[in-house]
């Protein structure tokens, strides 16, 4: 190898730890990129805290009991940071107590947290769900479920009430008395004077009546009768065995046409009236014009 070539190689070799230093102070000195959705700058606070149903292995809260019980557990929040973190708690979807919503736990610490979950005394069987959320003073939350299974025995039943028939249309309430959802049918009968005026066989409504609930209904009846007394009988059953009926009464009356009738009397009798007046002033009149005689004086003498 010529010298020149050689004297450039000797001098690139040492300047390589010199350029190879450069990137590494530039990446140095480089700003560190923003924190992404869901993640939490450094100086935000403590984010290495988790929450879970207390004892471990399970992922969910799972609890059963009859209407009217209050079932209590535990829940665990464990601050794996090396800064105190405070949270608030609280329940969704089901009647969640704490013994405190507010929590403060030191670093590396793991706090349990006492609550219960009230049973409706009007729950009918079968499941519900619900949560337990924590919330840090930066926003950052943590949620665990709870599924709760309500037992007792199913209880299909209802009642029918305050049954009416106002203008084109009766009126009816339903009241579900039993520990099951409802969807009712309904099925509606109607005897006049003469016979049937009105039966419509049993259909699904368009509700679902919850365990406790009233619900106020009415049912169309454009074509009722003009004249006619009326008896009205409504009859809902349910899956389940559940059936309830309920009767009324009602008359229809023309009340416009009588009127105009009664109108229409009432004139012609006015009318027979005042003929009946007018022919007895002309009688009157006749007798004052009796011809009356009188003597002519002539001044004769006879």
């Amino acid at each position: 190898m010529p010298s020149a070539a050689r004297a450039l190689c000797l001098s690139l070799l040492t300047l390589l730890p010199l350029l190879g230093a450069a990137p590494t102070t530039a990446a140095a000195g480089r700003p560190r990129p923003a924190a992404g959705p869901g993640q939490y700058p450094p100086a935000a606070g403590p984010t290495g805290w988790s929450l879970a149903p207390a004892g471990g292995g399970r992922p969910s809260f799972y609890a059963e009991g009859a209407p009217g019980t209050v079932l209590r557990d535990t829940v665990s929040v464990t601050n794996r940071s090396a800064e105190p973190v405070t949270l608030r708690l609280r329940g969704t979807g089901l009647r969640v107590t704490f013994a405190g919503t507010g929590v403060r736990v030191p670093a590396r610490t793991r706090a349990d947290v006492p609550f219960t979950v009230a049973v409706p005394t009007a729950a009918g069987p079968g499941d519900r769900s619900g949560a337990i959320v924590a919330q840090d003073g930066h926003g950052g939350t943590r949620t665990v479920r709870i599924r709760l299974r309500v037992g007792g025995p199913a209880l299909s039943a209802l009642t029918v009430e305050r049954p009416a028939v106002h203008a084109d249309r009766i009126t009816y309430e339903l009241v579900n008395r039993g520990t099951t959802v409802l969807v009712p049918r309904l099925a509606v009968r109607a005897d006049g004077v003469f016979g049937r005026v009105l039966d419509r066989a049993p259909r699904t409504l368009p509700v679902r009546l919850a365990p406790g609930r009233r619900l106020r209904l009415s049912e169309p009846w454009p074509d009722r009768p003009a004249l006619d007394a009326v008896d009205v009988r409504l009859t809902v059953t349910a899956p389940g065995g559940a059936r309830a009926t309920a009767d009324t009464s009602v008359r229809f009356v023309p009340w416009g046409a009588i009127g105009a009738g009664a109108a229409v009397v009432a004139g012609a009798a006015a009318a027979l009236a005042v003929r009946r007046r007018g022919r007895g002033r002309r009688t009157a009149g006749a007798e004052d014009e009796v011809p009356r005689t009188e003597v002519e004086l002539t001044g004769a003498v006879t």
